[in-house]
């Protein structure tokens, strides 16, 4: 009998009880109702329709429903992933004479997206999820945030604005300052209160709720859109339909590489979001099934003519707090939004821009995590610089460009988290087994005439020189005559070409000094490296030893235990120019 496979869904579902479905119908309802705000403003950020919101809150829920692995998570449109949208789609078509709008170009991103994590998928990629860290998300999006809060200027003043950056924006609109539209910013200075004080007070109905009901409610009454406020326009009144986008007119190489970007980033916040909300239900999140997840809903995206999506906090938040149990949550939200777009299309047509806006302003000042950053600072304030420049790439070099500077900051903090390897004197407590830190330990005392030392990190091109740096000072301050340097490598999981050659001419140098090079407790790979490379034979299989004991014996069989050498302790002085934190013999 052919075994076909299972929808993840129908393996969430095992269990489930018939008293959950009223709680998983609440929770539906109250996730479009938390999500329809949202849906009709995001789309706004990237030059986008309002309706698109809308397809991107169904079909995307239908298909992470059927796909994805989490009983409770929730995908949609998403702030910063509109944002990096934006950014792409702008330098899509500042590249493209071609006839294609923007909502096929975003389609076919969201295609390239879900594909992208299929891949990721395959290969098993989760691990890109912590390729950018805590520190680097949290600054990155802190800088998205200020780029929406710039965004939103058009929105709440009636002012167009074509400066980008943080200042120039805020300078063009005070130039400009007798253009503003006054009952459009006090309508939206209005909302933004009504917001939070909603926020302040924990209303148990979500202020974007509230704003866009009152919003409606008062352009009805008193003609907004007559009195010269914008108003969000006809929304179409039928469901999103399948379409395959035509790649026609638009550049391939610009969508690979935005939607790489975009890829990036919303799978690495959606991740972040996924485990956040999975520590609060007791559960564990496998990254790379969350990829088929992501990938199924963005790929149901761009076949119904809409734009990437990730996890959503706020209506994840929702379902959790309402009690949603399982992804039938989804698909009531999917279905009572497909009812707003069927019957509701008139009521949201005279919804004022304005209230748009300050919903835009709210939720792009959530992203900036004060406590978060502030917790950097306490905790290291490295992570904090590099916090500090993620923020300021997509405010000073764009959202797009932005995206490349988290990605740099990330790869120069990781080399710099191992360019300078922590290192430390090894000697022994008498009467016990075993080597101690002779920094750490008062009682340890380094073993005559066989010097002992820890190198704590993998031996790699770029720190191949700092190594043997510290290794010759190490050298150097031996007492003399100390006739082995014995190097515990049980601390070195890598060592590549460029290290092998590096220990190949230290050992020659030491034993220019009288002085015999040895490791211990190689790990299997590193071996086999220096084993090819020559450096094994160089040195001598005779001075590579299973562990320090079995150098230790090697030693006392050859010259005798103690070998009449002075038993004082070692003084490494500290080299100015690197840091310090565990550096230099405090490893």
């Amino acid at each position: 009998m052919l075994n076909l496979p299972r929808l993840p869904l129908l393996d969430n579902l095992k269990g489930y009880q018939g008293s959950w479905l009223r709680s998983d119908i609440s929770a539906g309802v109250a996730i479009a109702a938390v999500g329809l705000p949202s849906a009709i403003a995001y789309p706004a950020i990237a030059g986008l329709p309002p309706e698109t919101g809308l397809y991107a809150s169904i079909t995307p829920l239908v298909a992470y429903a059927l796909f994805g692995p989490s009983r409770q998570l929730i995908v949609g449109p998403d702030a910063a992933t509109m944002t990096v949208l934006a950014a792409v789609l702008t330098t899509v078509f500042a590249s493209s004479a071609g006839s294609a709008d923007r909502v096929t170009a975003a389609a076919l991103l969201a295609l390239i997206v879900g594909m992208l994590c299929l891949i990721a998928r395959l290969v098993r990629l989760g691990v890109l999820a912590t390729f950018l860290s805590r520190p680097i998300l949290t600054g990155f999006f802190a800088g998205i945030s200020l780029s929406i809060l710039v965004g939103q200027i058009k929105r709440v003043t009636g002012v167009q604005i074509e400066s980008d950056g943080l200042i120039s924006p805020i300078l063009e609109l005070l130039r400009q300052a007798g253009s503003i539209h006054w009952p459009t910013l006090v309508f939206a200075l209005a909302c933004f209160a009504l917001l939070q004080v909603a926020r302040f007070y924990r209303s148990p109905v979500p202020g974007p709720v509230i704003v866009v009901f009152v919003a409606v409610l008062l352009s009805y009454l008193f003609d907004f859109e007559g009195r010269g406020m914008t108003v969000v326009g006809n929304i179409p009144d039928g469901l999103p339909t399948f379409v395959l986008p035509r790649l026609e007119g638009l550049p391939i190489d610009g969508l690979l590489t935005g939607g790489a970007a975009i890829f990036l980033v919303s799978f690495g916040s959606g991740v972040i979001a996924a485990r956040s909300f999975a520590a609060l239900g007791g559960y564990r999140v496998d990254p790379n099934r969350e990829l088929s997840g992501f990938g199924a809903a963005n790929i149901a995206a761009g076949l119904f003519g809409t734009f990437p999506v990730t996890a959503s906090d706020s209506r994840t938040a929702v379902n959790f707090a309402v009690g949603g149990r399982s992804q039938i949550a989804s698909l009531v939200a999917a279905g009572t939004l497909m009812v707003v777009l069927l019957f509701l299309g008139d009521v949201l047509r005279i919804l004022p821009v304005a209230a748009l806006g300050a919903i835009l302003a709210a939720t792009a000042l959530s992203l900036i995590d004060i406590d978060g950053l502030r917790r950097i600072w306490t905790v290291n304030r490295i992570e904090f610089i590099f916090a500090l420049i993620a923020l300021w790439g997509p405010i000073g070099l764009g959202v797009l460009n932005g995206v490349v500077i988290a990605i740099a900051a990330t790869l120069v903090y990781l080399i710099l988290q191992t360019m300078y390897p922590h290192d430390a004197m090894l000697g022994r407590i008498p009467g016990r087994d075993g080597f101690y830190k002779l920094h750490r330990v008062t009682e340890a005392r380094p073993v005559p005439g066989f010097g002992a030392c820890m190198v704590q990190d993998s031996l790699l091109f770029y720190n191949a020189d700092y190594v043997r740096e510290r290794l010759e000072v190490i050298a150097e301050s031996l007492p003399k005559p100390t006739r082995w340097l014995v190097i515990d490598a049980s601390a070195i999981p890598q060592i590549d070409s460029t290290a092998a050659d590096m220990l190949g001419e230290l050992q020659s140098d030491l034993k220019n000094r009288g002085v015999t090079l040895g490791l211990a407790e190689l790990h299997t790979d590193a071996r086999a490296l220096l084993e090819r490379s020559g450096v094994v034979e160089k040195i001598g299989p005779g001075m590579i030893f299973e562990g320090m004991e079995d150098a230790l014996d090697a030693y006392e069989t050859k010259y005798g235990r103690n070998d009449g050498q002075p038993t004082g302790s070692v003084e490494i002085k500290p080299d100015d120019h690197v840091r310090t934190g565990g550096k230099n013999g405090q490893a």
